[in-house]
């Protein structure tokens, strides 16, 4: 995570999962009277290089890579701002493609609304797209939490589980998610979820009981609710 782990209120992780650091902390947190205060440690789980995606980018290339360099298989999730991914560090992704990097990145705080008070350079709704130039990476915009949770249990078992029919035995990949912060009711996972529809990006969630002539409305992300309010 680079900085923004208290804006993705990721900071619930510190006292338990601590930060890593090879020769653990060694000074007193500003904020060490906190419940959820700066806690690091050689064992800690969060890598947090600051200000430096291009740092982060290769420090989960690392982890990405540590089933071949070192035979001990990882699975790095690397969560940061999404504009700051693909466009600012896309390069350093295509060099983890070519290194058979494994692993999830997160775009946090996506969506054109997400972020306005803090300017354009934090309005994205284009990561995907360039996510999606590169062979590597498989890139999803969800809305809920049971796709993420199907998502990201396909993406392990397709990197590390038995091989399957139809993946083509490709274990060297990277998926990439968008995932927001406005309000979004989160349903439970219906009983008869199209998973495959799911996993290949697109599944039908609402079907109109309305009279008439019907169009087909095709939404991802936080325009899923929107979709819904229209039909």
């Amino acid at each position: 995570v680079p900085d923004e782990s208290r804006t993705f209120g990721m900071d619930a992780f510190f006292p338990t999962a601590k930060i890593y650091n090879p020769k653990g902390q060694n000074y007193l947190s500003v904020d060490r009277d906190l419940v959820l205060a700066y806690k690091e440690s050689p064992l800690g789980q969060l890598i947090h290089p600051g200000i430096n995606e291009a740092g982060a980018v290769a420090a989960f290339t690392a982890a990405g890579t540590a089933y071949a360099t070192h035979g001990e298989p990882l699975v790095p999730i690397y969560v940061f701002y999404s504009m700051f991914g693909f466009q600012r560090t896309g390069d350093a992704f295509w060099a983890a493609a070519d290194q058979m990097t494994r692993g999830f990145i997160i775009g946090a705080t996506a969506g054109r609304t997400t972020l306005t008070g803090e300017g354009l350079q934090h309005a994205d709704g284009h990561s995907p797209l360039l996510a999606s130039t590169n062979p590597a990476v498989l890139s999803y915009d969800p809305a809920y939490g049971y796709e993420i949770g199907h998502i990201i249990r396909h993406g392990l078992e397709r990197m590390y589980g038995p091989a399957s029919e139809g993946d083509n035995g490709d274990r060297n990949l990277m998926y990439y998610l968008t995932v927001y912060n406005e309000p979004i009711t989160q349903p439970a996972e219906p009983e008869n979820l199209d998973l495959e529809g799911v996993l290949k990006g697109i599944h039908r969630i609402s079907v109109s009981e309305q009279a008439g002539p019907k169009a087909q409305l095709l939404a991802s992300g936080v325009s899923v609710p929107w979709a819904l309010d229209a039909q």
